[in-house]
């Protein structure tokens, strides 16, 4: 049991240093090449912070446990909204502003209604997949012309926030290494992610989809963490909610797009009757916080922890 611990969290831990790797070395070569930081996030970092999520649940499919898959994609999305959100907000309060709310909001929370609709049947089918894979076509286009024409491009400011590290003076020899060491590390991460937890569920008699809601959702969103909380700690809201709600967005439409149309994902009844409730219910919570002082107080984010805990502990009661 120990060593299946450990080799989980030694799988995560190269799963993120994979993604960064991946990230600093693609887009040093991008901006070595001059191509402009608003193209590199809206491609090469936005799918290098979606890879971790991807990848296992690549590996998930592979080994025939789309209940792991599916639940780490709803354990992802209500961790980035009740854990991440409400754990900045008990840091710092976060303001959302009123352009946010009308604009990249109700995206989010269109897309998540979508990936409900979508598991309604049972199943999320190759068309189910080529639908949302053309909706993230189409929003990528949406936010690159319309960041053109306006600097409030929230989802787009989190995802440039990756650039910092990025190096284009780096050795061609250097960013060879970090590109394919990046990709290597991504997928040995996921695999040792997945094949542990796997264990870790079988040996304690937990549900996968359990185990893909908690350990492995919260694993996977552990660099969006980092990334909000350091936005928080340097007074920059819009970067951590943008954070969020670009991750829940790639999260569904980039990562359960492309895997559904390679391979259609089963739903079971109770996430049907269960776990999707309860994310769209944290999505939408995000109104009522913030509809006067369009603000999430320190309480608020407290409230959105506590729910966050009490959904956990229901999972294993």
């Amino acid at each position: 049991m120990v060593l299946y611990v450990f080799l989980f969290f030694l799988g995560l831990l190269v799963l993120y240093l994979g993604a960064e790797g991946l990230i600093q070395g693609a887009s040093s070569i991008a901006l070595q090449y001059g191509i402009r930081p608003v193209i590199i996030g809206l491609t090469v970092v936005a799918i290098g912070t979606s890879m971790p999520e991807f990848l296992v649940n690549f590996f998930a499919l592979l080994s025939g446990e789309s209940t792991l898959a599916i639940g780490n994609i709803i354990g992802s999305n209500i961790s980035n909204v009740a854990l991440i959100l409400g754990a900045c907000a008990v840091t710092l309060p976060l303001t959302v502003t009123p352009e946010v709310l009308r604009r990249e909001y109700p995206v989010m929370l269109g897309v998540v209604v979508l990936f409900y609709i979508c598991a309604l049947d049972g199943l999320i089918g190759m068309w189910d997949g080529l639908l949302m894979v053309l909706l993230l076509l189409g929003l990528g286009v949406y936010v690159f012309y319309d960041a053109r024409r306006t600097t409030t491009a929230t989802i787009l400011e989190s995802m440039e926030g990756e650039l910092d590290s990025a190096d284009p003076a780096l050795s061609t020899t250097a960013k060879s290494i970090y590109i394919f060491g990046g990709m290597g590390g991504l997928a040995l991460g996921a695999h040792l992610m997945v094949d542990n937890a796997i264990s870790i569920a079988d040996l304690m008699g937990i549900d996968h989809v359990v185990i893909g809601l908690t350990v492995v959702a919260i694993g996977t969103s552990l660099p969006e963490l980092a990334a909000s909380m350091v936005g928080t700690l340097k007074q920059e809201a819009g970067m951590t909610v943008g954070n969020v709600m670009g991750s829940n967005l790639l999260n569904v439409l980039f990562v359960v797009g492309t895997l559904s149309i390679a391979e259609p994902i089963p739903v079971d009844a109770e996430t049907l009757r269960v776990h999707f409730p309860v994310m769209l219910g944290f999505c939408a919570l995000i109104v009522p916080l913030t509809w006067t002082d369009h603000e999430i107080s320190r309480l608020e984010g407290a409230f959105m922890v506590t729910c966050f805990v009490g959904y956990m502990v229901y999972l294993y009661l």
